[in-house]
């Protein structure tokens, strides 16, 4: 069983950019239908805020205890200011672009008896001046970062995300990626791409057995030169494609409540052992814990370097 360290950890430096949103959770009790529409009628009780996409990996990767540096796009807004508490409570280093042309992504998630109802979501694509300074931004943090994680949600804050990575490259640092979508070329050249299951087949195709999965993963990692892609298959555990072959870690059997933000465990937690050093097939067993960790705890989560011991 592979233990995180957290005096390892506390020397990896780790920039981390994407889609930055906050993740709203109003709670509460149903006991009657709408005379409106049929529709369940919800009390509100108690409201949680949390830090959602990129901004919840920066958090994961903190809560380990590596130096965190976190780019990205926010709004000027109530919701804006939020996310930018959250990171210093977090002790993220927030290096956010506020553009004022748009709202802060925002998720918003009705949970009653324990089953969210409905989710709600506020967003638009980030302006092209704020895309720009970003970059800019990008430019000047990479050298202080041993690993670059690139979170991408499909939101619009990694439009730039090829000359990205290209200049991630050009510095030799170690980038990981969370992909979105079906276009997977502009994401040529990272080091590691964690997709899940559902992700991968929108690329790949559905495979028929874990030969013909071996041989289309394999052809998709030579294709887009990456040094490894990590499949994430929930309760199959995950599969590590690489040069060697492939290497598969068994989920850790364990109840789930809530999958939410389990992939930024993922990525945040392969991220900050790989910077401490780590060869990826121990990383990987380390990110499968605390993937099994984060699933069952409610809503967006985080897993520490004590639970991992």
């Amino acid at each position: 069983m592979e233990k995180a360290n957290r005096e390892q950890f506390s020397k990896a430096r780790l920039l981390v950019v994407g889609d930055v949103m906050l993740d709203r959770y109003w709670f509460g009790d149903t006991n009657r239908i709408s005379p409106e529409a049929p529709v369940p009628v919800v009390q509100v009780s108690k409201i949680d805020e949390r830090l959602g996409g990129a901004a919840n990996v920066a958090r994961n990767v903190a809560a380990l205890g590596a130096k965190t540096t976190i780019l990205g796009v926010i709004g000027d807004d109530e919701a804006g200011h939020r996310v930018s508490d959250l990171l210093k409570s977090s002790d993220v280093d927030s290096q956010l672009e506020v553009d004022a042309k748009v709202p802060t992504i925002v998720k918003l998630r009705v949970i009653a008896r324990q089953q969210q109802l409905i989710r709600l979501d506020f967003e638009e694509a980030p302006s092209e001046s704020a895309l720009a300074h970003k970059l800019e931004r990008y430019e000047k943090l990479i050298s202080d970062a041993d690993v670059v994680i690139l979170s991408d949600y499909g939101k619009g804050a990694l439009g730039q995300v090829a000359l990205m990575i290209e200049q991630a490259r050009a510095q030799k640092k170690m980038i990981l990626v969370d992909p979105k979508g079906d276009d997977y070329l502009k994401y040529r050249g990272a080091t590691v791409l964690t997709p899940n299951r559902s992700e991968l087949r929108q690329v790949v195709g559905q495979w028929t057995s874990e030969e013909d999965l071996t041989k289309r993963a394999q052809d998709l990692r030579k294709s887009l030169n990456l040094e490894a892609l990590l499949l994430t298959r929930s309760e199959e555990g995950m599969s590590l494609f690489t040069d060697s072959g492939v290497s598969h870690v068994k989920a850790q059997a364990r109840e789930v409540f809530d999958v939410s933000g389990a992939g930024d465990t993922v990525i945040g937690t392969l991220a900050v052992a790989l910077a401490a050093g780590w060869p990826l097939e121990k990383a990987m067993a380390l990110a499968n814990r605390a993937g099994g960790i984060v699933v069952g705890k409610l809503g967006t989560a985080t897993v520490t370097s004590e639970e991992l011991q």
